[in-house]
């Protein structure tokens, strides 16, 4: 019997429990270890300081405990968090279908600056996020090879494997031990969001969430996830790399298009999205039915 067996432990209220422990050692611990080494804000002259700690609180605040936690819930670990083997094409597709979705959020996000806030609310909101995308842009900035290599390590691949095997791995997973499949990828999703403490990219955070939460529970491997969110990754700082507009889209920068522009682009990527999805689970249950029939 597993820990959560033996004491009748709810495994919802597990993965509540077990995320609100790693909020605080990687959110908050992580987060004043930073502020004590490297001082409140970001700057060229500490920000290799700040992307080394980034990925080592990745793997000892998120990585590593959320193995631990995991053996509580599951006598296999690996199985539990579905960490399995997976054909190549159920990680091409889904490359098309992040990329399709990067562009829909990005007209959303336009769409989302024009909604009207208080007037007194105006100056904070723009404050925190020119802060939040300064900072992001010397984190992920690089500016020749070998430091895009080395941001691509710690800024793309490591917190692809951590994030995933936290989300779409124990909270997932131990959510659609009492939820159906549906609300436990909602759920994990919306969690996915908050957990970020950005509300401007909170919508498309959850948004991604949900896409990657489908991902894995379709493809039954968590790896399919890994990979996307890592190719999500490396798009943002590769386009940073190229000195490409945060809000660039591949139509151009949306301040500079026309409406009408704004709409092909958003109903042209919806619908390569929804192809994508389409063929994603076209190729998974071929793959999902051989497995049952050979075993």
């Amino acid at each position: 019997m597993t820990f959560l067996e033996r004491y009748n432990i709810s495994p919802v209220l597990f993965a509540f429990i077990s995320l609100v422990t790693l909020f605080v050692t990687y959110q908050i611990v992580g987060s004043l270890v930073a502020v004590l080494l490297f001082g409140i804000k970001i700057n060229p002259e500490n920000v290799t300081g700040y992307r080394i700690l980034a990925a080592f609180s990745q793997i000892i605040f998120l990585l590593i405990p959320t193995l631990l936690l995991t053996k509580l819930a599951a006598s296999h670990v690996w199985e539990f968090l579905r960490y399995k083997r997976t054909s190549l094409l159920q990680i091409i597709i889904p490359f098309v279908g992040i990329f399709s979705l990067q562009q829909i959020l990005q007209v959303y996000l336009a769409a989302q600056e024009m909604i009207p806030v208080p007037e007194s609310l105006k100056p904070f909101l723009e404050q925190m996020k020119q802060m939040i995308e300064e900072s992001y842009r010397l984190i992920a900035g690089s500016a020749d090879f070998p430091e895009l290599v080395f941001v691509i390590i710690v800024i793309a691949l490591v917190p692809a494997f951590a994030e995933e095997t936290l989300f779409r791995g124990m909270v997932q997973r131990s959510l659609e031990n009492s939820l159906n499949p549906k609300k436990a990828i909602i759920l994990t999703g919306i969690i996915f969001g908050l957990f970020h403490l950005n509300p401007v990219t909170f919508i498309p955070l959850s948004i991604i969430g949900f896409y990657l939460g489908f991902l894995a529970f379709k493809a039954q491997s968590i790896l399919v996830p890994v990979a996307v969110h890592f190719f999500n990754n490396l798009l943002a700082v590769i386009a940073i790399h190229l000195n490409y507009g945060d809000d660039e889209l591949i139509t151009g920068k949306p301040s500079e298009m026309q409406l009408e522009l704004l709409l092909l682009t958003f109903v042209t990527f919806s619908l390569v999205f929804v192809v994508s999805i389409y063929y994603f689970i076209r190729v998974s249950n071929s793959i999902n039915l051989k497995t049952i029939t050979e075993v």
